[in-house]
């Protein structure tokens, strides 16, 4: 028998590793949970817009316009480059972390100790664990070891759990006492861990409610450019429009939907990321932080998110004798104590200022979560006798008769406090063991108890009123028990009479009752990764955009159900690569300061917003209507100087220039559409005057042309149209971004020159354009006589006037009045 258990002890020999691998018993890994570089590059380049315009770029090159080609897709290039660069950033950085946390496997084989990476274990062999090793696989525990092991990653409970001969290990978990051999039965993919990482195999596409209505916009204009495309081609067989100037066509309608958008959102990303990445937090998504801004409820786990998985002494209670020697002893016991954990360290911080060293120890019984109790057997002058620390309900029964505890230990308790009481025995009697069992002596006498509660995270306190304060609800959810979860919530500044609610008591609900008691209920304990993500999924069901931040694998799901995800940076490797947003150094710090980016990004957003659907509104307008009269407003290179002047370049300004502030609650689209509207309906009318106010003269004036699309009157008029509305693009950037603006959240109003400067410098930049003949050429203007240049300027002027008075008088308010705009 003895040589048998010598067998099994030294391991599996190499030739047995090979064929347990050959017959499929290896670790297959779960998948990855983040995204791979070529899953980057494909979701940022080929997206359905860049297809159109990289297709019609094709074209222009196959037809020899290879200038129109480059500088159409110059901006969306520029787009991607940025994105891309973001994204990729952030894949490095988690995956440089995830390189830093990977665990090692000490594994017998051929019976030596080797280290070796989880992959290469096989099913059958023998692994070692030590003090804060972590388990990589499930498997029972062999020989005579024993264990107290951490299970808070995997099922989110913080007390250690007894691990004896048989009892299985599971991978996520953690050996914080103790030393043991145990068996791989269950590696990789087939793991708990494993398999719960597998369910987040899939990356999730969470858009946020901006860029929602973003997208309905651009697929409204995107199917607008679609049929005006199709009434384009059969114009062209019908008048017989040439090939080359149908395609220049083509991209000029295009031009409608804003890529440029895309860029300005990057770019207003991309600031946000930078700007935070030096306050401790990681972006992973591109839209994480302004995510942030739009949360309404926010979920957190308690082991190891709003706890560092420490204790601290809450209060200490004395039982005849003053607290200082109370904390004498404490100290004293402690330090001569052979096992370290959370509470030793918690109560060695508190009572370190007079401890007796060097006690004559006898005996050491050590810390069990079985026993629940650890002992001293000292004699020395100064301390003499058993002395025990444990759980006091275990402990009772053996105190001296008529000893009394008072109510202390009923109030900490009902606290939800962690209460352990200190007693001790006169005389250093020995412990009689038999099986690692050992029996306390009767008669002891109290000394006083410790209250221990967990110790939370800086900044998370006033991170989470902060949130309280801008309307969110907290929700704190738990596999502890729901008392001590509530205590948390209770230090953190949630109030004292939440809702409380456990997993088994929401299993037995329907959906619909199920739905209401999440919405009411603040603190969840004793909760199953699995009921985390229904929780999730119950709360983004009644229309709340939900935030959740976790840490360990228990929660993947909840993570990925959530609208945004935050990781801990010391979380589980799976749950970093769910997460859109990690928390380096486990700090809360960062959030509030994210919460502001979330807000500077959207506010800058709604600015460029109004820029680029004022721009498109009045493009489609005008093709249209232009259209009508027999004619084409446009030239591509036209429109990319009309779209870098107007909303390029104003548009990486106001990305920069925002500021934090709480949106208005009134709907993104409907405030577009007060703005849009009356700025591409007077732009329209005023442009076909300018436009027709050149055409017909100069049709009048000037011979018959050869080619009308690039001689005569038409590119006259065109050139007449781009500067009457490069000029007005101008002057609306003015009315977004006034002289003077209101300070967010404060009152008075402050002096905003740079917009000013900012349209002063680009509409010097127009007339260098215009008075430099390759300049002119490079984007296909005329040059143009003095009258038409009054034209414009009296046409700019007027429009100005018209919009000042619509906005001032409200006019467009007042003519749609309870048409919902």
């Amino acid at each position: 028998m003895q040589s048998q258990q010598e067998h099994v002890m030294r391991g599996l020999s190499t030739q047995e590793v090979e064929e347990r691998r050959a017959r499929g018993l290896g670790c297959v890994p779960p998948p990855i949970t983040g995204r791979s570089y070529l899953r980057i590059f494909r979701e940022n380049v080929f997206n359905v817009i860049n297809v159109i315009l990289f297709s019609i770029a094709l074209a222009l090159v196959l037809l020899g316009q290879y200038l129109d080609a480059l500088i159409s897709v110059g901006v969306i290039s520029f787009n991607m480059v940025i994105s891309l660069f973001q994204e990729i950033r952030a894949k490095q950085a988690l995956d440089h972390i995830a390189l830093v946390t990977r665990p090692k496997a000490t594994v017998v084989r051929d019976g030596a100790e080797q280290q070796l990476e989880p992959e290469k274990l096989v099913v059958g062999d023998l692994l070692v664990i030590h003090p804060g090793d972590q388990i990589v696989v499930d498997g029972p525990v062999v020989g005579t070891g024993r264990l107290e092991v951490d299970e808070s990653l995997l099922t989110g409970e913080s007390n250690l759990i007894t691990k004896h001969e048989g009892d299985m290990l599971y991978s996520g978990t953690f050996c914080v006492i103790g030393s043991a051999f145990y068996r791989a039965e269950k590696v990789g993919i087939h793991s708990i861990a494993g398999n719960l990482t597998a369910k987040a195999r899939v990356y999730r596409e969470m858009y946020t409610p901006l860029q929602n209505e973003i997208n309905l916009v651009i697929r409204i204009l995107l199917f607008i450019a679609l049929f005006l495309e199709l009434l384009l081609f059969a114009a062209s067989i019908v008048s017989f429009i040439p090939i080359v100037e149908t395609v220049r066509m083509a991209m000029v309608i295009i031009g409608i939907v804003p890529n440029g958008l895309f860029l300005c959102i990057s770019m207003a990303y991309a600031l946000g990321a930078v700007r935070i990445a030096g306050k401790g937090a990681l972006v992973q998504k591109f839209n994480a932080i302004e995510s942030l801004s739009h949360v309404d409820i926010l979920c957190l786990d308690k082991t190891g998110t709003l706890t560092t998985n420490k204790l601290e002494v809450a209060s200490l209670y004395s039982y005849g004798v003053d607290k200082i020697e109370l904390s004498t002893q404490l100290g004293s016991y402690i330090a001569h104590t052979s096992s370290h954990n959370a509470t030793s360290e918690a109560i060695s911080i508190a009572c370190h200022e007079t401890p007796i060293h060097d006690l004559n120890v006898y005996q050491e019984i050590p810390f069990s979560s079985a026993r629940k109790w650890s002992a001293l057997v000292i004699d020395s002058p100064t301390m003499r006798g058993v002395y025990v620390l444990g759980a006091p309900d275990v402990l009772r029964p053996f105190l001296a008769s008529g000893s009394e505890l008072g109510n202390e230990l009923a109030v900490e308790t009902g606290r939800g406090l962690r209460v352990l009481l200190f007693a001790y025995y006169p005389e250093p009697v020995q412990f009689q063991q038999q099986a690692d069992e050992a029996r306390l002596p009767q008669g002891l006498l109290p000394v006083g108890t410790i209250s221990l509660r967990d110790t939370l995270r800086p900044e998370a306190s006033e991170t989470l009123k902060q949130f309280i304060a801008l309307g969110v609800q907290v929700k704190i959810i738990s596999g502890d028990h729901p008392r001590t979860v509530a205590a948390l919530a209770t230090q953190v500044g949630l109030e004292t009479q939440s809702k409380t609610v456990t997993g088994s008591e929401i299993d037995a609900l329907d959906d619909t009752q199920f739905a209401q008691l999440v919405e009411e209920t603040t603190i969840f304990g004793r909760i199953t990764p699995g009921q985390k993500e229904r929780i999730i999924q119950a709360l983004r069901n009644h229309q709340y955009y939900v935030a959740m931040i976790g840490d360990g694998v228990n929660d993947v799901l909840s993570l990925k159900q959530a609208n945004l995800g935050i990781a801990m940076q010391s979380g589980s490797q799976a749950t970093r690569g769910v997460a859109d947003l990690i928390l380096l150094q486990d700090s809360f710090a960062a959030l509030p300061l994210a919460v502001q980016e979330g807000q500077r990004i959207r506010n800058g957003m709604q600015d460029i917003l109004k820029l680029f659907l004022a721009r498109v509104a009045s493009m489609t307008l005008l093709l249209i209507s232009i259209a009508f009269i027999g004619s084409f407003p446009f030239q591509p290179r036209q429109t990319s100087l009309l779209t870098l002047l107007t909303v390029g370049i104003p548009a990486l300004a106001l990305a920069y220039w925002a500021r934090p502030g709480r949106a208005t609650s009134e709907s993104l689209l409907r405030t577009l559409a007060r703005f849009v509207l009356p700025v591409a309906i007077t732009i329209c009318l005023v442009a076909i005057g300018v436009y027709l106010a050149v055409l017909i003269p100069a049709s009048l004036k000037l011979p018959p042309p050869g080619n009308p699309y690039r001689e005569g009157a038409l590119p006259l008029a065109q050139t007449a149209l781009t500067i009457f509305l490069v000029s007005c693009g101008l002057v609306l950037l003015l009315f977004v971004e006034p002289l003077t603006r209101a300070r967010p959240g404060q009152q008075g109003k402050y002096s905003n020159w740079w917009p000013s400067l900012l349209v002063s410098g680009l509409f010097i930049c127009l007339l260098i354009i215009l008075a430099t003949p390759p300049l002119r050429a490079l984007f296909n203007l005329q040059a143009l006589n003095a009258t038409a240049y009054l034209i414009i300027t009296g046409a700019v002027l007027l429009w100005s006037a018209l919009l000042w008075l619509i906005w001032h008088f409200h006019l467009f308010e007042r003519m749609f009045q309870g048409a919902g705009v």
